[in-house]
């Protein structure tokens, strides 16, 4: 979005000021920039003028009921939005759901969930935002018919395999570690802390996509960290 890939730009929307500062401050531990709007006017014109990565919206607001400030920039922006709450009725849920937000969280809430909402979400959006089709040095990724072939060749992919491939372009040229990689793969990643899966899924896709395996040109080991793909 024409920002820093290591820097995502994140908009807080709450009229408390020690929320604001509490996230803000978490945020900025996490490695993202921050910005933040005291009411619902002054957010949707940030939301305008800095069009930020993600957008964590109070429903209660002093001026703009904060269903109607998603509404608003739901149609103008596709900016995820995770809205604030500290009503927990279902139909509140339901309601903030249906009127563009991309997660509902009730206050009083844990950072540790937060920050863990944020990052699935933003992940999330950064594989819908992939090209229907990738290629990089013969290799070819139809991401919607879920189709690899190398060169002229096509190559059947197991699920896992294809998700380990899909998040690994999802993030060319960075490392990523085996406890991000888990995370991202297994929904309950504890069971495959200290087993080798991880490295086993690997071996067989390198197998299937590199010209040679034991010495890859896609999908490279980072000593002591994880795994990086090479563009």
């Amino acid at each position: 979005m024409g920002k820093n890939k290591h820097k995502q730009l994140i908009l807080v929307i709450d009229d408390d000021p020690d929320i604001i500062q509490t996230i803000k401050g978490n945020l900025v531990l996490d490695g993202y920039d921050v910005i933040c709007a005291l009411d619902g006017r002054h957010g949707i014109e940030m939301s305008r003028s800095k069009n930020p990565d993600l957008i964590v919206l109070d429903l209660n607001l002093p001026d703009i009921d904060g269903i109607k400030v998603c509404e608003i920039i739901r149609r103008e922006l596709d900016t995820p939005i995770i809205m604030l709450s500290a009503r927990d009725a279902v139909s509140d849920k339901v309601l903030g759901l249906q009127c563009g937000s991309d997660d509902y969280m009730v206050k009083p809430f844990n950072y540790l969930e937060l920050s863990a909402r944020i990052k699935a979400v933003l992940q999330r959006i950064s594989r819908t935002m992939l090209r229907n089709k990738q290629s990089f040095k013969g290799l070819t990724v139809d991401f919607k018919s879920r189709k690899v072939t190398l060169g002229e060749k096509s190559v059947k992919l197991t699920k896992t395999e294809f998700e380990l491939l899909e998040l690994f372009i999802s993030y060319p040229g960075e490392t990523l570690s085996r406890d991000f990689i888990q995370k991202q793969i297994w929904l309950d990643s504890q069971l495959y802390t200290h087993s080798r899966a991880l490295d086993v899924h690997i071996q067989r896709l390198r197998k299937k996509i590199e010209e040679q395996p034991e010495s890859p040109s896609y999908i490279v080991t980072v000593a002591g960290v994880g795994y990086k793909f090479m563009v």
